[in-house]
């Protein structure tokens, strides 16, 4: 059993829906004090966390979405404080690193795995922008000066895409990502709304492979704040 905390644009299609399974199971055994897998290290890391399990399950829907994959199973509503687990099973870096093992033979997910910090930073930059446009400026300072290593860098991400971006900060990084599509698209970005922009972002962004976007975190993980 296992709930990755990395983007879960990452996972190819077989683990993306693989780990939807078994966040339901864990999250069913939480609730209801089922006895099976109640004390598997998975498991217990999530007690007292089904709220923040409920999100990463929003984050799976948003990129299974993105993939065509229809989704039919949403979590019964569970009123907890929003609180992330303060451990991880395998570091983020870590997580990176089991993925390559696994999909030697196998295809890889919408997101090519990063083979170096300079692709680590490339896939989230957009995710980051959202939350904080300065520190994704300084985040990309410091990755081009070689002064924050892979591990460090790795953590950091995963932390900062489960907090909140702010509107205004959304609407910007929105904003740059429909610079890559505008050209293709028909519609009137003022008169969209948030997630509508986001929407038309993917939908052009596949039809007409725009490799940095199909690449980017952003593109399904912002769907869940539109």
């Amino acid at each position: 059993m296992r709930i990755w905390d990395i983007d879960a644009g990452f996972l190819n299609a077989q683990s993306l829906l693989g780990e939807h399974r078994e966040l339901h199971g864990i999250y069913s055994i939480i609730k209801n004090v089922k006895s099976g897998y109640s004390r598997h290290p998975e498991t217990l890391r999530w007690i007292s966390h089904l709220s923040a399990l409920a999100m990463r399950h929003e984050f799976l829907v948003a990129e299974m979405a993105l993939r065509g994959f229809k989704h039919h199973s949403p979590l019964e509503e569970v009123m907890s404080i929003l609180e992330w687990p303060h451990l991880f099973i395998d570091q983020p870096a870590d997580q990176y690193k089991l993925l390559q093992g696994k999909y030697l033979d196998r295809k890889q997910g919408r997101i090519p795995l990063p083979r170096n910090i300079q692709e680590l930073w490339a896939t989230h930059k957009y995710s980051v922008m959202a939350r904080d446009p300065s520190l994704s400026k300084k985040i990309g300072q410091r990755v081009s000066a070689g002064e924050i290593s892979f591990d460090g860098l790795a953590e950091r991400l995963v932390l900062l895409l489960r907090t909140s971006p702010p509107r205004g900060r959304l609407i910007n990084a929105l904003s740059h990502m429909w610079g890559y599509v505008a050209e293709y698209s028909q519609a009137d970005p003022q008169e969209l709304t948030n997630n509508e922009l986001l929407q038309e972002i993917q939908v052009h962004s596949q039809k007409h492979n725009i490799e940095y976007l199909l690449c980017s975190t952003a593109l399904g993980e912002l769907k869940f704040w539109c």
